[in-house]
């Protein structure tokens, strides 16, 4: 087994494909709203959470808005339009994370998205049982790239950084991996642009990841 006692995985775009139906899913609420964001590249979204770009989408009109009631209304869409995760799971997914139990590795996820959103992801895809914690950016003040998701996660799970291995995909997420200390390695983005070289390693799959510890 190699030096890594933990793996911590991001969820979006490292488990479940599910960044473009995000992207689709926001746009289509806001559109509703009669709000555009198409002076928005799709990277804003990518690896944060809506309460950090509010102030972005919103722009010179940020105070002409309830933003807090218009972040329960999409809570409430969201719930009315949930993410078919089963079928956005990567085919690899489970059999990665089987693997790596059985190699001996202790899992943990922590992920931007809400907290109800990560475990039914989790449920619907039956990867819940594997993870001894689940962290989630609403739980903090600041969501990624601050550091703060991953540190907590090594604290709970008493590793320290040299011994804990991260799984990103997103600019945010790997910036915050890196800063928290320990090593992050990468799922390749083939979609958005996003820049990965922060990584000290990228993959194209889980399966490949599973190959190299």
């Amino acid at each position: 087994m190699s030096k890594y006692k933990v793996i911590i995985f991001d969820m979006d775009g490292v488990l479940v494909d599910t960044e473009a139906y995000y992207y689709n899913r926001r746009k289509t609420f806001l559109t509703l709203k009669g709000i555009s964001i198409d002076h928005l590249s799709p990277l804003v979204f990518i690896g944060g959470n809506m309460k950090q770009v509010w102030h972005m989408i919103l722009a010179d009109d940020y105070e002409r808005w309830d933003v807090p009631a218009l972040e329960a209304e999409y809570l409430d869409y969201k719930l009315s339009n949930m993410i078919p995760y089963d079928q956005l799971v990567f085919s690899d997914a489970k059999a990665t994370i089987l693997s790596l139990v059985e190699k001996g590795y202790r899992l943990g996820l922590a992920s931007s998205t809400a907290k109800i959103e990560i475990l039914r992801a989790l449920e619907v895809t039956e990867l819940l049982p594997y993870f001894e914690i689940i962290l989630s950016g609403e739980s903090f003040k600041e969501s990624k790239p601050n550091p703060e998701i991953y540190e907590v996660a090594m604290k709970r799970l008493s590793v320290t950084p040299e011994e804990t291995l991260i799984i990103e995909d997103s600019q945010k997420g790997i910036a915050a991996g890196v800063a928290s200390g320990a090593t992050v390695w990468g799922i390749k983005d083939y979609h958005f642009g996003l820049d990965q070289r922060r990584a000290a390693r990228l993959f194209d799959t889980l399966t490949q990841i599973d190959a190299h510890l």
